[in-house]
């Protein structure tokens, strides 16, 4: 009697959209799925292909839709293909997929990505689309499988949700309250990351700085939260000095604070902590106090100057990075001017800048003083270039200084023809450098000096003046001897241009703008 046939294991691929915390709930779909049997895809058509969407864009919908049309043919040629769709605008558009869509076979949101392999088999078994939305968060996403992206830098999530209500932003209605991990399993799972060789963590929230209000009045938290804020110091403050005990963790990051909760504690922590990294991605959105009361942020300009100049004072080699949004409902030309004064005051070393559009479901989609979008335009270009000019100047003071930088895959789109290597510095500039003599891996450091500087990025071409190999360059071999290892994902932000896993960035969101 002939032995039963083996059946391959069905195939998968995610295609990603918005802000490091869907990048990362892709990392825990792909662990998801692995888990579960499934393989990632290779050059062929996969079984399942999954769309973790965001809804901060007007068009968001008109993206996946159109996305969802080119897959329809290649479905009713491929038996068996599953299509899911999860994600911001699924929680938000629900059984309108479906409606629109009736090919999609998996619906699921924000609060239930761990329900993804279950709805697979139920709509495989059933032959009918299932939609399952929950309103709350069903467990929380940082004890799902994890298929890390990167060996050598990995996202940790402390937080979920968010309790802001800024009124261009649709994240807190689709994400929820504020939630936080106890600090213990935060620590826990930095610790098994260094464990596993990675030498770089991000720190990862809505609004990450708000961490501990989560967890309600002081008095009621857990006995770790309370030690933590010994001294009357922020939650915060307390995890950063906390990540700096662990020991084998070179670079701590976090992304993305609001500069309302942004507080002296933190500042020191950042400035005392030799693993807390000189960088801080600190959201802007308006210079002008009129924009920033209509959308709901609760700084001003004096109180956002302020804490810039605080950070340089105890950081003076600080990279600050920002968002601005220009032309919100309202905004006269004396408020773009406002914003213009802080970019000039601020010298941020890059922004991410975008032109409001409206996102359905906002405060801000129904106000009154809509921009006309040659308004808009002309006061982007003119952000633009000013911002440009600054970026230059600033990295051109990095001339002649020597950095260690963490290599990267994935990094540099030109390194091959430019015979480079590319890596971030300890401020995250991106460092493009020539490949040293010695054999270097991702996850390893390489010691070099600054001989030129672009807007977006520093070149290095004399020899290298060290390279230090890593357990985080070991892992990363260890990887390629495995399965094959996938394409990194930048971590930290922000980066310009986009991570090598498919993902497009969502205008004001970093996580959260």
């Amino acid at each position: 009697m002939s032995a039963p046939m083996e059946t391959a294991p069905r195939t998968y691929e995610i295609r990603t959209y918005g802000c490091q915390m869907n990048v990362h709930d892709s990392e825990r779909l792909s662990g998801l799925l692995e888990s579960a049997g499934y393989v990632r895809a290779g050059e062929a058509e996969p079984d399942v292909v999954v769309f973790n969407t965001c809804a901060v864009r007007e068009n968001a919908d008109n993206r996946l839709y159109g996305n969802l049309g080119h897959l329809r043919p290649v479905k009713d040629g491929h038996p068996g293909m599953q299509i899911a769709v999860g994600g911001c605008l699924a929680q938000k558009d629900r059984d309108t997929i479906v409606k629109r869509a009736p090919w999609v076979d998996v619906v699921f949101g924000t609060h239930n990505i761990g329900s993804l392999p279950a709805l697979l088999e139920r709509a495989r078994v059933r032959e009918e689309a299932q939609v399952e939305i929950e309103e709350s968060l069903v467990t929380f996403p940082s004890t799902l499988p994890t298929r890390r992206e990167s060996p050598y830098a990995a996202w940790v999530s402390i937080s979920v949700g968010c309790n802001n209500t800024c009124t261009f932003c649709i994240v807190p209605s689709l994400r929820g309250k504020e939630r936080d991990r106890r600090p213990g399993e935060i620590l826990a799972e930095v610790e098994a990351l260094v464990a596993e060789g990675a030498l770089e963590i991000t720190l990862l929230g809505q609004n990450v700085n708000a961490y501990g209000s989560g967890f309600g009045a002081l008095s009621g938290a857990p006995d770790e939260v309370r030690a933590m804020t010994g001294g009357g110091q922020s939650a915060f403050a307390g995890l950063l000095r906390a990540c700096g005990g662990v020991e084998g963790l070179e670079r701590v990051r976090f992304t993305s604070p609001h500069p309302k909760d942004f507080t002296d504690d933190v500042i020191a922590a950042m400035a005392e902590t030799p693993n807390v990294m000189p960088s801080l991605h600190m959201p802007l959105q308006s210079g002008s106090d009129a924009v920033l009361r209509a959308m709901r942020r609760s700084y001003r300009q004096a109180r956002y100057l302020g804490i810039i100049e605080k950070v340089r004072a105890a950081i003076p080699d600080a990279a600050i990075t920002t968002d601005i949004i220009v032309g919100f409902p309202g905004e006269t030309e004396a408020d773009f001017e406002e914003t213009l004064h802080v970019v000039r005051e601020a010298r941020f070393s890059s922004a991410f800048t975008f032109q409001y559009s409206k996102r359905p479901g906002t405060p801000a989609a129904t106000m009154d003083g809509q921009l006309p979008k040659e308004v808009v335009q002309e006061r982007y270009e003119r952000l633009i270039e000013l911002q440009e000019e600054i970026s230059w100047a600033e990295n051109r003071a990095q001339l002649g200084r020597t950095l260690e930088v963490l290599v990267a895959e994935g990094e540099g789109r030109k390194d091959e023809a430019t015979r480079r290597l590319s890596g971030r510095a300890p401020d995250n500039r991106l460092v493009h450098f020539g490949v040293p003599e010695e054999p270097v891996r991702p996850g390893d450091m390489v010691t070099v000096e600054i001989t030129y500087a672009a807007p977006h990025h520093l070149v290095a071409d004399k020899p290298a003046l060290g390279v230090r190999r890593t357990r985080a360059g070991d892992a990363w071999e260890a990887r390629q001897g495995g399965s094959g290892g996938a394409a990194g994902v930048s971590l930290g932000m922000p980066s310009i241009g986009r991570p090598a896993q498919p993902a497009a960035s969502a205008p004001g969101c970093s996580t959260c703008p």
